[in-house]
């Protein structure tokens, strides 16, 4: 938690920056047009829509959310013994483990490979239990990776900007490479001609929230690399005296 920041204190007067609240309704709406409505509909028969909706479900509407700041927000306005069971929560071994970027990478890009390289997705436009397990891990997924690279909430574990490039540099490629695989490697019930269209989708619109992810990354980077000079505490304590 940042320093001087206490679990359960209010947004304040001015409320939550705009910006942050614009991300996160930006980032609900991207997620609803996913899972509801005429794309959803046509993700069961096209996998154009299906590339589509993988990329609104599983990479700009977690980025969006993730961009919210929700757990500062929930800190901020949760009554103090509620903030401080969140605190804790987020503090456990496991929740860390989830937030590692290695982890993070392997369950959102690897669990891209096993949908498409087995009959996962198959499964996925036959069973409806399957295919909301998808969506679920989809998302999941997708949060947990912008929220370990590129997330604005307080985390005591965070690793370096250096690390998380080199780790959004492996998504980045796990991603393009599945793209361009299934390009000529249609998944299972899926037409070669589709299987075009919905790979190139999966490509140029996945780079797109990439480039995004890497935008705020290296802006992280640079504002932690601009270091404020600290004032000796003598020089301090003179100094307003001297005032």
């Amino acid at each position: 938690m940042p320093e001087g920041q206490r679990p359960g204190r209010r947004v304040g007067r001015r409320g939550w920056p705009w910006y942050r609240a614009v991300s996160g309704l930006t980032g609900v709406t991207a997620l609803l047009v996913a899972t509801v409505g005429p794309l959803e509909s046509a993700a069961d028969t096209s996998f154009v829509a299906h590339a589509v909706a993988h990329v609104l479900l599983g990479m700009l509407g977690p980025l969006l959310l993730v961009l919210t700041a929700p757990v500062t927000l929930a800190l901020r306005t949760l009554p103090v013994p509620a903030a401080r069971r969140l605190s804790w929560l987020l503090a456990r071994r496991p929740v860390r483990l989830l937030t590692e970027p290695s982890v993070a990478v392997a369950l959102a890009v690897g669990g891209l490979w096993v949908l498409y390289l087995t009959p996962l997705y198959a499964l996925s436009r036959e069973h409806q239990v399957v295919h909301l397990l998808v969506h679920l891990h989809l998302l999941t997924a997708g949060y947990l990776l912008a929220a370990a690279l590129v997330g604005p909430d307080p985390a005591p574990h965070r690793r370096s900007p250096a690390h998380r490039a080199v780790v959004l540099v492996a998504a980045v490629a796990g991603h393009d490479i599945l793209a361009k695989y299934l390009y000529g490697h249609p998944p299972l019930g899926v037409a070669t001609a589709a299987a075009e269209s919905g790979a190139m989708v999966m490509y140029y619109a996945g780079d797109a929230v990439e480039v995004a992810m890497m935008v705020l990354l290296c802006a992280d980077w640079a504002r932690r690399g601009v270091k404020t000079p600290r004032v000796p505490a003598r020089f301090s304590v003179g100094r307003s005296r001297l005032g």
